[in-house]
C-alpha cells in the first residue's frame, strides 16, 4: 500500500486542516475539531469556505440571489 502523502494548510492548538491526494487525482481538504475530522471534495470545500467567509463578514449568503 503506498503512503498518502498529506499538505498541512494550517493548524491551531485545537483544530488542523489539511490535504491528500487521492490516487485519481482528486484533492479531499480534512478538518480535524479535536475528536471530530470532516473529509471534503474540492466543490465542498470552496462551498463550505464561502460559507464562513460570508459569516465572517457579518452573515448573509454566500451565493447571489436570483
Amino acid at each position: 500500500m503506498d503512503d498518502i502523502s498529506t499538505h498541512t494548510l494550517a493548524e491551531s492548538d485545537s483544530y488542523a486542516i489539511w490535504t491528500t491526494v487521492e490516487d485519481d487525482g482528486e484533492t479531499i481538504y480534512h478538518l480535524e475539531l479535536g475528536s471530530v475530522t470532516l473529509h471534503f471534495f474540492k466543490e465542498e470545500w470552496d462551498e463550505l469556505t464561502g460559507l464562513i467567509q460570508a459569516a465572517a463578514n457579518g452573515g448573509g449568503s454566500s451565493k447571489k440571489r436570483r
